[in-house]
């Protein structure tokens, strides 16, 4: 069976190789939501039907007008786009970010879309023995040397680890003095708001922060992030767009499930549960190490016997998929990521990777 690393979440591409319809396979590759999307967002998508005869609004406005309202911050302050990946894509255009460092081992799209714009990225990656912490105190040294930006994933993919405010805050000071723009992406933070430095961004002019409508509000497929920073950096990112890219039912679902907190508070107990009860199962299958996550994923690093292909492919053979991060500069092959889903699905997991190992052993 041919087996799809990429991103993770390529389940048509495992669902054509393996003979199957979307709905036997449980994907673990890609972190969404395990309790899905609000039940407001479904209803908001299924009322917007008769308005598709209708172009979106080009600027967002209603949702705009929210995030703004919710994060306290001028609406000049915010620019929507198709999913957080345009987003970054129109960053170092935007910004003319030439030359970047990028804190990893992290999301490959950073370095590809500052390649892409004819740059040069500089990666600085955790270290497995300190348990992949984000080695910001020597991306604070490195910043000396002249950077148009530094970009910053907060919680991490696809280590799951988080960087604490007191850190973060020294390095926008450091970054400011030289000069440099900090890109935060926190498209995991709502899983741990209190890390969260948008609330408090006005405070930072050389910092643009990424949201997404993907992870906690599991819209994936509708494709909807956000960006904020001081107004002339979002009306340069503006400029770089397409018009009309974000379609009318993702802005009226982000709209719904924005202001649904009673799904974001089931979520967030939910996770709350789970991902101890989770971490529990997979650090007692013989000889793999769970590290520490603030998001709603594991990065879990297999025993000697079994690579994450091997790994991956052989699940991907049951209808599982999980992501191989083999190929994530900073890790080693023997890496793989799950997304924390239902309790259930989670045991199915654990058995078929406690089934694996043994395989590898004989």
């Amino acid at each position: 069976m041919t087996f799809f690393p990429c991103h993770g979440g390529n389940v048509h591409a495992a669902a054509r190789a393996g003979g199957r319809r979307l709905d036997q396979i449980v994907d673990f590759s890609a972190s969404i939501n395990p309790l899905g999307p609000s039940p407001a967002a479904l209803r908001a998508i299924r009322e917007a039907f008769p308005l598709l005869v209708h172009y979106p609004d080009p600027d967002c406005t209603a949702l705009v007008d929210a995030l703004a309202a919710r994060w306290r911050l001028a609406p000049d302050r915010l620019v929507i786009g198709n999913g957080s990946s345009e987003l970054i894509q129109a960053l170092p255009r935007a910004l003319r970010i030439r030359r970047a460092l990028i804190v990893g081992p992290t999301f490959s799209e950073y370095e590809r879309a500052v390649r892409l714009a004819g740059g040069e990225a500089v990666s600085i990656d955790a270290s497995r023995t300190d348990g992949y912490r984000p080695p910001l105190a020597a991306a604070l040294r490195l910043l000396r040397k002249k950077f148009d930006a530094v970009f910053v994933c907060n919680p991490n993919s696809p280590t799951g680890r988080a960087a604490g405010r007191g850190e973060l805050r020294r390095l926008l000071a450091a970054a400011r003095a030289a000069g440099t723009w900090t890109i935060l992406d926190e498209t995991f933070v709502e899983y741990c708001e209190r890390m969260s430095l948008l609330p408090r961004m006005a405070r930072f002019p050389r910092l643009i922060i990424l949201r997404s409508f993907t992870k906690f509000y599991a819209l994936p497929g509708l494709r909807l992030g956000y960006a904020a920073g001081p107004p002339e950096a979002i009306a340069s990112i503006r400029a770089q767009l397409p018009p009309w890219s974000v379609n009318l039912p993702a802005q009226q679902a982000a709209l719904a499930a924005l202001h649904d907190r009673r799904h974001a508070r089931a979520s967030l107990a939910f996770m709350r549960r789970e991902r101890p009860r989770f971490t529990r199962l997979l650090a007692a299958l013989p000889g793999a190490v769970v590290n520490p996550s603030a998001a709603n994923f594991l990065l879990v690093e297999l025993p000697p016997s079994l690579s994450a292909h091997a790994c991956a492919a052989g699940l991907a053979g049951h209808g599982l998929l999980v992501r191989d991060c083999s190929p994530v500069p900073g890790l080693n092959d023997r890496t793989i990521r799950v997304a924390i889903r239902r309790p259930a699905q989670n045991r199915r997991l654990v058995a078929a990777l406690r089934r694996l190992m043994k395989e590898t052993l004989w």
